[in-house]
């Protein structure tokens, strides 16, 4: 049965197009085949976008050996590892699923509320009246100091200052476009030395593995049961055989949560922050509910806000911070809206497009927070985090810190754009993230409750 159209152009030029100009080529794409389309990428056999719900509800909720997650997901492993939760598969995946799982949800969370509140304040402390605030650098050190701290547990000593300074120079080239051609194009994988990406690279995640191995055998000759970070949890986590985790395993998922997770919360801050300010009815009615909180410090309270929700809800589908999700290989011929998909089939359930769905998000190219107070969408409508059994194991971690940031910021500063330009998206990893460097201006503090209510 024939594959879905698509564009005709060589695959090299698409290759390009997709790390390059990534919203423009779906845009065209969607317009010209509609909701699942067949591109081309190098050293693949086929490759098909999807975003209609109807065939992400059968992706999504596909039976265990319908696709091949590992294989699809190899070209991530110099960067993650082979063993993190990205490019495993079968019960190998699930064991590391269900590891993982536990100290991102529930009663963890609001241990870390208190580490988010706290590093939010420290931030905030610096700033002053008339001073500009790179969102870029500031919601990259305070998304990369909780997951050090929350992940890591290192709050401070030598290591703390080399991991921070580490994961930024790998942050920012793991995110870099060209760094996104050489991960599809294998050629371009060569250490020619430190003038080399690749060579730089290597050498980079060598010093970064030095200290994470240290840091996981200084654990395990001097274990402290009451730690609370992810590390600690992890290690003492056994699965169904009573088994510990090895090192590798250790040192691939935190590489895998600190890589991911930091950087796709920062960039979502940052858009939030951007459209919060740019757009005065949503800066209003934002702060006009977060005057309601009789206890600015009760982090449930401010979880829970409706408003403030909605906004998080609108940012991750507007510029969605993984614009697709983890590439699936049909193992067994595979139907979806009339089309059979042969075995070597490699399908990319296609968020950035299904949250473009006018549809089902009218007008969506207009930012409108009160869309998720009108309905409920389901999951194969909405899915900033992928789905099934390859949704991103923060999916509830991450909107958690981006409310209690939100709240934080904007309940102590009035703040304003200080370039009010429109701001493009451009690829950021498997994200989108703003064409340039957006500043806010610290315009003065915000009274007290009791005075606002006087």
């Amino acid at each position: 049965m024939k594959l879905p159209n698509g564009p005709r152009t060589p695959a090299l030029v698409q290759v390009l197009q997709w790390a390059l100009r990534p919203t423009n080529f779906l845009d065209d794409c969607a317009k010209r085949f509609g909701r699942t389309f067949t591109i081309k990428l190098p050293g693949s056999k086929a490759t098909v976008f999807v975003s209609h719900p109807e065939a992400l509800e059968q992706i999504f909720s596909a039976p265990v050996g319908a696709f091949n997650s590992s294989e699809a997901s190899e070209i991530f492993q110099p960067i993650v590892g082979k063993h993190s939760l990205m490019v495993l598969d079968g019960r190998q995946h699930q064991r590391q699923r269900k590891l993982l799982m536990p100290p991102f949800h529930g009663d963890r969370l609001r241990v870390y509320a208190q580490l988010i509140g706290r590093l939010t304040e420290q931030m905030m402390d610096r700033w002053q009246p008339g001073d500009e605030i790179s969102l870029k650098s500031s919601m990259r050190d305070i998304s990369l100091e909780v997951m050090l701290q929350a992940v890591f547990g290192i709050t401070e000593g030598e290591n703390l200052e080399i991991l921070r300074h580490k994961f930024v120079e790998m942050e920012e080239m793991a995110t870099s476009p060209i760094f996104a051609i050489h991960l599809f194009v294998r050629k371009l994988q060569k250490d020619l030395g430190t003038w080399s990406p690749w060579g730089k690279f290597v050498r980079l995640r060598k010093e970064v593995d030095r200290i994470v191995y240290a840091e996981i055998a200084e654990r395990q000759r001097n274990p402290e049961p009451g730690r609370t970070d992810i590390l600690t949890l992890m290690m003492a986590a056994r699965d169904e055989e009573g088994q510990l985790m090895t090192d590798a395993e250790l040192r691939d998922e935190m590489m895998t949560l600190l890589l991911t997770g930091q950087d796709t919360i920062a960039v979502g801050l940052t858009w939030a922050l951007y459209w919060i300010h740019r757009l005065p009815r949503v800066q209003q009615r934002l702060v006009e509910e977060l005057s309601t909180l009789s206890d600015r410090a009760d982090m449930t309270a401010i979880t829970q806000l409706p408003y403030l929700s909605a906004v998080c809800q609108e940012t991750l589908r507007y510029y969605p911070v993984i614009m697709a999700s983890l590439p699936r290989l049909v193992k067994t011929p595979f139907k979806v809206l009339g089309y059979e998909f042969p075995v070597g089939t490699q399908i990319f359930p296609d968020i950035y497009s299904a949250h473009q769905n006018e549809e089902i998000y009218p007008e969506p190219k207009e930012f409108r927070p009160e869309r998720f107070l009108e309905r409920q969408y389901s999951s194969f409508e909405y899915c900033p985090f992928g789905g099934g059994n390859r949704r991103c194991v923060g999916f509830a971690f991450a909107p958690f810190q981006m409310k209690l940031v939100l709240a934080a910021v904007l309940s102590r500063y009035q703040l304003a754009l200080a370039d009010p330009r429109p701001i493009q998206p451009v690829r950021h990893g498997p994200g989108l993230a703003p064409s340039r460097d957006v500043k806010l201006r610290v315009v003065a503090p915000v009274a007290p409750i009791e005075q606002q209510r006087v």
